[in-house]
């Protein structure tokens, strides 16, 4: 039974406290943080931090600390990802507790600027029978090491935060569910409404060219068809967003089930390949951006470029995003009109930009090259 050997009422009180939290409408990292702040206090750890699991519990992909002051923060560099002791605890999901890190035969050492630490205390945070992530203490002020009744309240703090991060996800995903419900409906009437009557009203205005006698008024005709298949591109590259975010899996899967979905548009073999955390790292935003600069560059591959081969790299680092697309085709001058660089590319430039990141475009007779960037610090 769980805290059989904690005879303090006002730490078990606390306890019950922060458990009721749950039922409060509180974001998930400010109760998480509430959680940890009061692990320290209940315990008396100088340091204290959450670690929240990757989607494959190889990593950790957040990491909320408590007790450094703002200048330490921005000091010691990037968040931990899960070596050394963090790791063991990725690998072996118990409780851990220990004098000193550093005599431990996995402790893999501090960044520079880190502040000292000796006492440890490593509890997962889990949910039934799943792992979310991680709670650590260290430095336990006025002993030596932490107790075992400090690792039993713990545990119940860090039972909160597992329920916490599986009730945010649940109620994550039951809101993803209705927003691709509507997202598939309005793609459907985009797709059988708006989109045949275009068709229609092209073909239709076709059709009157045949009988025209007056060369500016076909030429007036020609340019509204024209401006009718722009139309139409562009609705079905906004069907295509609506559909293709519908599906909950990860980046890698979302970027492979468009190129095969316009295989069948190309007349080329476009190869892909990932490099870096792509499926830990990537926000619903900004996946949403590279989906569509990833099919528009694509698409004008397959409509300007002669190409018989073109290669898809997604490659993602602690800062930023880089798609390229780069063919083998017949490339193109600014002045030439065969340039691509219409609607569809004014439209991706616009959305590297509301990123803050961007997009450039080099060709030469041997391809062309679209690298299109964002750094991931924004959900767009």
């Amino acid at each position: 039974m769980p805290y059989r050997n904690i005879d303090d009422p006002a730490k078990l009180r606390r306890l019950l406290e922060a458990v009721l939290l749950l039922e409060q409408d509180i974001s998930l990292p400010v109760l998480l943080r509430h959680f940890i702040e009061e692990a320290c206090s209940m315990v008396g750890a100088r340091y204290g931090a959450l670690g929240v699991l990757n989607e494959d519990h190889t990593a950790l992909s957040e990491f909320i600390t408590v007790g450094f002051d703002a200048q330490t923060e921005a000091t010691i560099g990037p968040r931990p990802t899960g070596k050394g002791i963090l790791g063991l605890l990725i690998e072996e999901p118990h409780a851990i507790r220990m004098a000193n890190i550093a005599n431990h035969p996995k402790s893999y050492g501090f960044p520079p600027n880190h502040p000292p630490m000796k006492s440890f205390l490593g509890v997962p945070v889990r949910a039934r029978d799943e792992v979310f992530g991680n709670l650590y203490l260290t430095d336990k002020m006025g002993w030596n090491e932490f107790t075992k009744d400090d690792e039993e309240l713990v545990q119940g703090l860090a039972l909160a935060a597992g329920i916490a991060i599986e009730n945010a996800r649940l109620h994550q995903r039951v809101g993803q569910m209705a927003v691709f419900e509507d997202r598939d409906r309005i793609a459907r009437d985009l797709h059988d409404a708006v989109v045949q009557q275009l068709f229609a009203i092209g073909l239709s205005l076709q059709g009157i060219t045949r009988s025209m006698e007056s060369p500016a008024v076909t030429e007036r005709i020609n340019r509204a068809i024209a401006d009718i298949d722009d139309s139409i591109r562009q609705i079905r590259a906004s069907i295509f967003e609506l559909s293709s975010t519908s599906d909950i899996q990860g980046s890698r899967a979302a970027v492979l089930a468009l190129v095969a979905d316009l295989e069948s548009t190309m007349d080329f073999e476009a190869r892909v390949s990932f490099e870096g955390p792509v499926d830990s790292s990537l926000s619903p935003g900004v996946l949403e951006h590279l989906l569509f600069a990833l099919h528009e560059s694509l698409t004008n591959v397959a409509k300007h470029a002669q190409a018989t081969e073109a290669r898809v790299s997604v490659r993602v680092n602690a800062r930023s995003c880089l798609l390229r697309v780069q063919d083998n085709g017949r490339g193109f001058s600014a002045s030439a009109s065969s340039s691509p660089d219409g609607i569809g590319l004014t439209n991706l430039r616009g959305r590297a930009e509301k990123l803050q990141g961007e997009m450039t475009i080099e060709s030469s007779e041997s391809g062309t090259t679209v690298e299109w960037s964002v750094p991931l610090l924004h959900d767009g």
